[in-house]
């Protein structure tokens, strides 16, 4: 019977050992290669851009996008900038403010990618005053006339009363105080200029700045425009970076290879993950750029690891050739499955449908395994050729003083189940607050910005003046074509218009039931009893002709209906795009359309276009994403860390400190407000794959010692000792990577989810330094009780009490 301690009983492993062997032998031919790999990738990226592409944020398999994209030309979409004209010292209908006013949409209206045909405000042409003349015919014209700028008082009273009086402009363009118009323009979508557009527009308020007068801005071409403007900044944020890097390293280290060994790794792997962007012909979005940082953090703690663990077997091992070999044995497998385990949560990002994130985990998860080769194979053969450092002495430090601390907190049996129960009650709070996460934002405005930001200052203005500026558009489409002049059909869509205004949070609306029932009506001589939808459809189609042909100006009913008068839009105004404002709003739709569905022969109602439409299904895009990423990065890593070890109670132990960090994590978003969106989903993601790592690297520790010193309750000391410090510095790396994003970055997005990788990051540290040891001394698992060492030094488990696979899986070394 062959010996389980020889290399015949683990053909495989031992098959592993003499690769590694060989590697060792031939250092520099590796090094070489992997010298020629950065200088190709180098030579990529010049071609790395940062830009936001609109079409990237979108969902584009949703049916909301898909009607987004149909109707986007003709009715309009989400890329929406509207500016808002406020008079401080009296109404608007003044000289001098129309004037203003008729410049600055003037000026929109040449912005560059603008749709002229969606340019509307009080002073535009298409703001007409319809009336009956005495011989039964319907006039119209322009409320405004830029030629006569010079209107008596009277001639401004009679603007006001006739604006007044028209639902199509008083409310939806002019505020109910008269203070207050909006000029609003659609941009079409593509690759935008919008630094050139936002660069416009801020000229623009500079120009049209005046005593008595405040000008407010808002948008999405605008609040990217914002977010360039922070571009610079971040190049002062990953210098603050570098500083604190380099910083801790010398604290650290206090010796030359501490210092530029991990600094060439990140170099390396950094130069590698922009060459792979550009090789995908990817943009970096300035939104995501948290991501990278912290991958090259990542590749920092790395690096850090291995010099560490060099330095540990100098002491212990004359010859530096056979250390840096010790320290690639123990380290290169258990730190594998940490990266691939990053790459997990990465990748499985992809299974969104929104298109920003899906490039996001194509090129990170590739970067982050690239680590593979770039640090963890790289540093070891790098520090075998280096001359052998002459100060090997290991200084104590802050952060071994966590390991020490932690290790006399579960210095027993006792002291671990108290651990787990305390760890179970800060689980059930978690639960508890994490049910307060909202799918979508949880307050007005953007959570990219600050509150007290000039964009979400302006949103508030214009929305504390306005029934809504937030539109939500639903189509209706009949079978046939002229068949929306049906009475019945538009009948539907009055009714359908009254269910919706129920909701509180709608302002207003806008439709051709309205368009239809005041043009009757004002052919009746304005008899508020016409007000109503006739019972003949040709009748209808007289109106709305009559309607067309009293304004010179072509395509008078291209807001309303397409040219077949198939296809009607309802706008619907909302004061603001939280969450909560958004579900019920879809909901409502909803629930009126299942209840009518079938009633009318050949209408269909169609959800939902708009900025509340377009961020209704990022927000179900989001949440669907969540419901399947998670589940997804806790299996795979379950089953990777099973197989890794060949123990399903290994496995479980990892499933356990994920569950506890990311459920906390939960609470913590809960606590705060924090919504659940398409930019928070990838953090969380991210945040589970990286933070195991910690879990994984104490587990292995306790396994080896356990090996070594045969005692339980010692090998959980000695590895909570020894990988503490490994874990805490490792830690506070990866949060000095990302820590300056929290501290300057004027982008609160960016700050946000910093601070929550943050908060995962410690979380997590915490379940690998108290949780896993707990564990382990509670439930006393064979996979570390019962693991022994081969002639390779190759550490395995005793399988003869486990039901496992009886082919060899792979293993770890101690």
């Amino acid at each position: 019977m062959t010996d389980k301690h020889s290399a015949d009983a683990h053909k495989a492993t031992h098959w592993l050992h003499r690769l590694d062997g060989q590697a060792f032998r031939h250092p520099k031919i590796i090094l070489s290669l992997i010298l020629a790999a950065t200088l190709f990738f180098a030579a990529q990226i010049p071609a790395v851009k940062i830009y936001s592409d609109f079409a990237d944020l979108l969902p584009q398999t949703h049916p909301y996008i898909e009607l987004h994209n149909e109707i986007k030309e003709s009715f309009g979409g989400a890329n929406v900038i509207i500016v808002g004209v406020e008079s401080t010292k009296g109404d608007i209908f003044t000289n001098d403010t129309l004037a203003r006013i008729h410049r600055i949409t003037q000026a929109v209206d040449s912005l560059p990618g603008v749709n002229h045909n969606l340019v509307v405000s009080v002073t535009h042409r298409n703001s007409r005053q319809v009336w009956l003349t005495p011989e039964g015919n319907v006039n119209s014209e322009p409320y405004y006339n830029p030629e006569h700028q010079s209107l008596s008082d009277n001639e401004l009273a009679q603007m006001r009363k006739a604006i007044g009086a028209d639902p199509r402009v008083f409310g939806p363009l002019v505020s109910p105080d008269m203070k207050m118009a909006l000029v609003k323009a659609q941009l079409n979508e593509g690759q935008l200029d919008y630094a050139a557009t936002f660069e416009q527009i801020q000229a623009l308020r500079g120009q049209e700045a005046a005593d008595g007068i405040r000008i407010h801005v808002t948008g999405q071409p605008v609040l990217v425009g914002w977010a360039y403007q922070y571009l610079g900044q971040i190049i002062e944020i990953f210098l603050f970076t570098a500083l604190i890097m380099i910083g801790l390293l010398v604290f650290y280290f206090r010796k030359a290879y501490g210092i530029l060994v991990p600094l060439a790794g990140v170099i390396v792997s950094s130069i590698w993950g922009l060459g792979i962007i550009s090789l995908f012909g990817y943009n970096l979005d300035p939104l995501s750029l948290v991501i990278p940082f912290l991958i090259s953090a990542r590749a920092m703690s790395h690096g850090i690891q291995l010099v560490e663990r060099y330095y540990l077997e100098l002491n212990e091992h004359a010859d530096h050739h056979k250390a840096a070999r010790l320290t690639f044995e123990n380290l290169f497998r258990p730190g594998s499955l940490g990266v691939v385990s990053d790459a997990i949560g990465l990748l499985l990002i992809a299974i969104g449908s929104i298109p920003l994130n899906t490039k996001l985990a194509h090129y990170a998860s590739i970067w982050a395994l690239s680590i593979i080769l770039t640090v963890l194979l790289a540093v070891p053969l790098l520090l075998s050729i280096l001359p052998k450092p002459k100060d090997i002495d290991i200084r104590h430090n802050l952060f071994r003083s966590v390991g020490f601390l932690c290790a006399e907190l579960i210095s027993s049996e006792k002291s671990a189940k108290r651990a787990l129960l305390f760890a179970a009650f800060l689980l059930m709070s978690g639960l508890y607050f994490a049910s307060h996460v909202v799918i979508g934002e949880s307050e007005p405005g953007s959570p990219i910005l600050y509150q007290d930001h000039d964009y979400n200052l302006s949103s508030r203005a214009i929305n504390d003046s306005f029934p809504g500026s937030e539109e939500m558009y639903i189509v209706a489409e009949t079978s046939e074509k002229g068949g929306i002049k049906r009475p019945d059909v538009l009948a539907a869509l009055a009714d359908f218009k009254r269910h919706m205004l129920l909701d509180p949070e709608v302002g207003g609306a806008k439709g051709i039931p309205d368009l239809v029932v005041q043009v009757n009506r004002l052919l009746h001589n304005n008899d508020p009893r016409w007000a109503q939808i006739p019972d003949d459809e040709r009748y209808v189609g007289g109106l709305m002709f009559t309607y067309m042909m009293s304004n010179p100006i072509p395509g008078a009913l291209n807001e309303f209906v397409d040219t077949d008068e198939r296809v009607a839009n309802l706008v619907f105004y909302y004061k603001d795009h939280q969450g909560e404002t958004i579900r019920r709003a879809i909901h409502s739709a909803k629930t009126w359309i299942a209840d009518n569905e079938g009633k009318v022969e050949g209408l269909t109602i169609r959800l939902a276009g708009g900025t509340i439409g377009v961020i209704a299904s990022q927000n179900e895009a989001a949440f669907e994403t969540n419901l399947w990423v998670l589940p997804l990065v806790f299996l795979l890593i379950f089953i990777f860390v099973t197989f890794f070890y060949t123990s399903v109670m290994a496995g479980t132990m990892m499933l356990g400190a994920m569950l506890f960090a990311t459920t906390l994590t939960y609470g913590y978003m809960g606590l705060i407000g924090m919504g659940i969106n398409s930019n928070t989903v990838p953090i969380i993601a991210v945040g589970v794959g990286v933070g195991i790592d910690y879990s994984i690297y104490m587990m292995d520790r306790i396994r080896a010692e356990m090996v070594t010193l045969q005692d339980l309750g010692a090998a959980v000391g000695r590895a909570i000792s020894t990988t503490g410090l490994a874990v805490s510095f490792t830690a506070i790396t990866l949060i000095a990577g990302i820590v300056m994003w929290v501290l300057l970055s004027d982008l609160r997005f960016q700050a946000d989810a910093a601070l929550l990788l943050i908060v995962m990051i410690i979380l997590n540290g915490a379940a690998a330094m108290l949780l896993v040891p707990s564990w382990v001394l509670v439930f006393k698992p064979k996979f570390i009780c019962k693991a022994y060492v081969d002639e390779d030094g190759v550490i395995h488990n005793d399988t003869s009490g486990e039901a496992l696979s009886v082919l060899e899986k792979q293993t770890v070394r101690g």
